[in-house]
């Protein structure tokens, strides 16, 4: 048997390459309109097939060869683009089982932006072709058919006959996940994505604050949450079982897709639209892309919707998050000293109150039958003012156990300062404080 010929040539290795993906750009030619034609499982064949032709170019130096730099370019922007949008699409196909309130805005917001990426690459998709044929690369004689490209929904839906109601509902697990959702969002709540931002403001903090790097820490962050929900809380779907958790399954769901897409986008601007180097051929390329992607509107894409939303998802489940945390959260109570000499003044009520915050679980102080927040350093001073005024010396906390064992271990060493009101070292174990 005569063995396979590994060693064809680069110009026949790059027909095979690019076969399907020129394929793809024939059949997006052809389109009068992106509502359509562009389906998840369009997505997926030109994620696949770019992925392909981008390796097999870099393999063989194609970032540094002036012929063919721009045929490199324009497969990554292609598989860039087609990435995001596949987080589109599964967000607008899944987002009616994911039980959020007052989408309305969200989903128009959407419609843009999948207007925006899905003219891209309509617009690359003919230029490619040319590119291709000035490099003397066949393009494919046939072209797909509308069929093979079908929408993933369709009017049936199997029957639920798996009931996931058994599954182990551990309450640790869903105090975890509801604690880490908690955190996220206090994180991500000091970005301020409250309002639109002018372009003006956008190019202040794109790359500089807001980046690829920055933006992938909270993909992986929610993720692990999805992974987390799935593994321990609910195996099954969206449509039975508990609302509830379902709910707050869907809040975790539309930020990790919405971040996918941001990461993705913001890595394509500057990768390949941000800094084209110091050579000639870079800045000319990148100015060929630039004239088919208009930047700004993509940077507006980027924060404008993606991180607007994925501020405003993960703000408007906290009060869901937080009512699942209370609602299975071991609570227990301890009586503790007050800090010795000073009271509960700033420093003290501050690392009191930031350990409640930090396990997100309520606790509250108590002084006979009145009950103070113990996540507020202002209910906290104002309780020191009714034990100073009382000339109390214990006081009693309620609530989430874990902040409690952190709030005994904190009290032990009198709050984190000597009498005189100065700091002292606090245990390992509240390292998170610092």
């Amino acid at each position: 048997m005569q063995q396979a010929d590994f060693d064809s040539t680069f110009d026949e290795k790059v027909r095979i390459f690019s076969h399907d993906y020129l394929k793809c750009c024939n059949y997006i030619s052809g389109f009068d309109s992106h509502k359509h034609g562009f389906t998840k499982r369009l997505y997926s064949k030109l994620i696949s097939t770019s992925q392909l032709l981008e390796d097999f170019l870099d393999f063989h130096g194609a970032k540094n060869n002036s012929n063919w730099y721009l045929y490199r370019e324009f497969t990554a922007s292609v598989r860039h683009l087609s990435i995001a949008s596949y987080s589109y699409k599964h967000i607008s196909n899944r987002l009616v089982f994911y039980d959020l309130v007052n989408t309305e805005s969200f989903e128009k917001e959407g419609e843009i932006t999948f207007d925006f990426l899905t003219s891209s690459i309509m617009k690359m998709a003919p230029i490619i072709l040319d590119e291709a044929k000035h490099l003397n690369i066949p393009i494919p004689d046939d072209t797909f058919k509308p069929a093979y490209f079908p929408t993933i929904p369709t009017d049936e839906m199997l029957d639920y006959n798996i009931d996931d109601k058994d599954k182990d509902q551990q309450k640790k697990h869903i105090v975890k996940i509801a604690s880490e959702f908690l955190s996220i969002a206090g994180n991500f709540d000091q970005l301020g994505f409250y309002e639109p931002y002018s372009m003006e403001e956008i190019l202040t903090i794109v790359p500089d604050k807001i980046n690829e790097v920055e933006i992938r820490r909270f993909e992986m962050l929610a993720h692990n949450l999805q992974s987390s929900f799935d593994t321990y809380v609910i195996h099954g779907g969206f449509r039975f079982g508990n609302r509830r958790l379902k709910q707050l399954r869907g809040y975790i769901s539309v930020v990790f897709h919405l971040l996918q897409m941001i990461g993705r986008l913001l890595h394509f601007y500057e990768r390949h639209l941000y800094e084209a180097g110091y050579k000639n051929i870079y800045k000319k390329v990148q100015d060929r892309l630039a004239s088919l992607i208009d930047t700004s509107t993509l940077l507006d894409r980027i924060i404008n919707y993606g991180l607007y939303y994925v501020c405003h998802f993960l703000m408007t489940g906290k009060a869901l998050a937080r009512d699942i945390l209370n609602e299975n959260i071991e609570r227990s109570s301890i009586t503790v000293g007050i800090p010795v000499k000073l009271g509960f003044h700033s420093r003290p009520s501050l690392l009191v109150a930031k350990i409640v915050q930090h396990y997100g679980g309520q606790v509250e102080l108590c002084i006979k039958s009145d009950r103070f927040d113990a996540s507020s350093v202002l209910d906290i001073q104002w309780a020191g003012g009714k034990i100073q005024n009382e000339n109390i010396n214990k006081v009693t906390f309620e609530g989430d156990t874990r902040a409690l064992k952190d709030i005994e271990m904190l009290a032990s060493v009198n709050y984190g300062e000597d009498t005189m009101g100065k700091g002292v070292p606090l245990p390992e174990e509240l390292n998170y404080l610092r």
